[in-house]
């Protein structure tokens, strides 16, 4: 699959949308305006979610976790991911 993305100078940002406490961990989909779909199995709770959705996109992309980091929305479900030096994923 394809991840949509946009890229700027030496970053790569990611919109995602997370479905927390979910039956299965994986990428799910890309909704109609580009924003890439993600089912977690870790609750919402002190930043876990957060912290599998890292390790997913890690491997998902290739990219070490050190480089990925959320820019936005840390306590929602929408979030934006920006990952440092790559230049493609």
């Amino acid at each position: 699959m394809q991840i949509p993305y946009k890229k700027t100078k030496n970053k790569i940002m990611i919109e995602v949308k997370v479905e927390p406490r979910s039956s299965r961990r994986q990428i799910s989909g890309i909704m109609d305006n580009a924003v890439l779909k993600v089912k977690l199995t870790a609750p919402p709770v002190d930043g876990s979610a957060n912290e599998q959705l890292i390790e997913l996109i890690s491997e998902a992309t290739g990219v070490k976790k050190s480089q990925i980091k959320i820019v936005r929305g840390l306590s929602s479900k929408r979030k934006l991911v920006e990952i440092s030096g790559a230049e493609k994923i």
